[in-house]
């Protein structure tokens, strides 16, 4: 009977590094994948600025979409925006929330900014 090489084991279950990365399983102290996700970009480049209503009990929203951007690029421009608007928002899942309806005004100020937006939507 052959003795088992060490690196012919993988590790199930450990308690030396506490909790593993589940994508690259490494000690989450030492993971790079969640600094990698803000660099990705998610946007396709087909800019799209739409209001809308719907699941947001009446309120109105004006949401900015498909902007070729990575997360922290993404942040600062919600930063410009809400201030240009004067109103709150947020980002969520790659997509600018500004509370209010403030397509018209968004939209020249993406074209200020070279971005080549269109209007979505009714």
């Amino acid at each position: 009977m052959t003795k088992a090489k060490e690196s012919d084991y993988r590790v199930v279950y450990t308690t030396e590094a506490g909790a593993l990365c589940p994508e690259c399983k490494r000690p989450r102290a030492k993971c790079g994948c969640a600094e990698a996700r803000k660099l990705e970009i998610r946007g396709d480049g087909n800019v799209r600025v739409r209001r809308e209503t719907n699941g947001r009990g009446g309120k109105t929203v004006t949401t900015i979409a498909g902007l070729a951007l990575n997360q922290t690029e993404l942040q600062a421009l919600l930063k410009d925006l809400k201030r240009v608007c004067g109103a709150g928002g947020a980002l969520k899942d790659g997509v600018l929330e500004i509370q209010g309806d403030h397509c018209d005004l968004i939209l020249r100020e993406l074209g200020r900014r070279g971005v080549k937006a269109k209007r979505a939507g009714g």
